[in-house]
């Protein structure tokens, strides 16, 4: 028996054979774009309501949920031959329930901007849009060599905050970490939660040459950002969190995003 080329294992290693008629329900905001990108959004039958991107596109494509509060039986109705999930966005359970009804379903797992590469390569392959996903490709290529022809800046240690009440940053395993190691920074070690909760501390601030506040999934503002640094007394900016956290489409804006960091 033969098998799928390797680009067309999904990042639990499970084989998914070209299915250029798919019908897809996609979990995934950020895939849902690279899709669409990919001229597939004739074949998108679902999205979730964080799929918000490109807005003209999706508008047209019924929403199923969230990404953590999927509606299962609307999915049923719409009879997708394939999902496409993420490890980190969508639940476990939630999963497996779906895989109990959709024929195919494709697991995604991102974990730096190098991974978008067979990420495209893999939407491709199983969605008919080879051509489209080898140019996307040559186009992060051509970022990513740029992003590091680029002067480089200092090192750092930084904080980047998603969320306050509690307030929740990153770990290093993560693909914000990831992208921010693309300049050389790094994350402070908090933990063994990819998204560990912490508190304030003297100690903490000291490790630190800046706080990044992202604007999702928390909408921090520069407002917060203004109140955080004179409380700290360290520099506090605002980073635009689909730049840094959005792979798929936005990494390729991301990459040059990151040049504007340093």
């Amino acid at each position: 028996m033969t098998t799928a080329p390797d680009f067309l294992a999904d990042a639990l290693g499970h084989h998914h054979a070209p299915a250029p008629d798919a019908r897809i329900v996609c979990l995934v905001p950020s895939i849902t774009e690279l899709l669409c990108d990919l001229g597939l959004a004739g074949k998108l039958v679902g999205r979730t309501g964080f799929c918000i991107h490109p807005r003209d596109v999706v508008a047209a494509i019924p929403k199923v949920g969230g990404t953590k509060d999927v509606n299962i039986e609307k999915i049923r109705k719409l009879a997708p031959t394939h999902v496409v999930v993420n490890i980190d966005e969508n639940a476990k359970p939630t999963v497996e329930k779906l895989a109990g009804f959709v024929p195919h379903v494709v697991v995604t797992h991102p974990n730096t901007p190098r991974d978008n590469v067979p990420l495209a390569r893999l939407m491709g392959g199983i969605f008919g849009a080879e051509e489209a996903a080898a140019r996307w490709c040559l186009a992060f290529e051509a970022e990513y060599a740029a992003l590091h022809a680029a002067p480089k800046g200092p090192a750092r240690t930084v904080l980047y905050c998603i969320w306050q009440d509690p307030w929740m940053t990153v770990s290093k395993d993560t693909y914000i970490a990831a992208m921010l190691a693309e300049l050389g920074w790094r994350v402070p070690d908090l933990g063994t939660d990819r998204y560990p909760r912490f508190a304030w501390s003297q100690a903490l601030v000291d490790g630190l040459d800046a706080v990044l506040l992202s604007t999702e999934p928390y909408r921090f503002t520069e407002d917060h950002a203004d109140a955080l640094e004179k409380q700290l007394g360290i520099p506090v900016h605002l980073v635009d969190g689909e730049m840094m956290s959005w792979y798929g489409s936005r990494a390729l804006a991301g990459l040059r995003y990151l040049q504007t960091l340093k």
